[in-house]
């Protein structure tokens, strides 16, 4: 598999943990309460960062040969 080809597949991850980091916040926003909500609004935020970072290591990078 080429550099650029695993460049997409990992970008692809990062917007699926955007996806889910926002589909947990609205869900803990809307159905839960106490401890719960606190720990999945975390767990969201922990996923936000975590894709955040992941974009940001492969726009720096720049663009690939092949």
């Amino acid at each position: 598999m080429s550099q650029a080809m695993l460049n997409m597949w990992i970008s692809f991850i990062a917007l699926a943990l955007m996806f889910v980091s926002a589909g947990a916040a609205i869900f803990s926003r809307e159905k839960l309460k106490g401890w719960v909500q606190k720990m999945m609004l975390a767990f969201s935020f922990m996923c936000l960062i975590v894709s955040g970072i992941i974009v940001f290591l492969i726009v720096v990078g720049g663009p690939t040969a092949t």
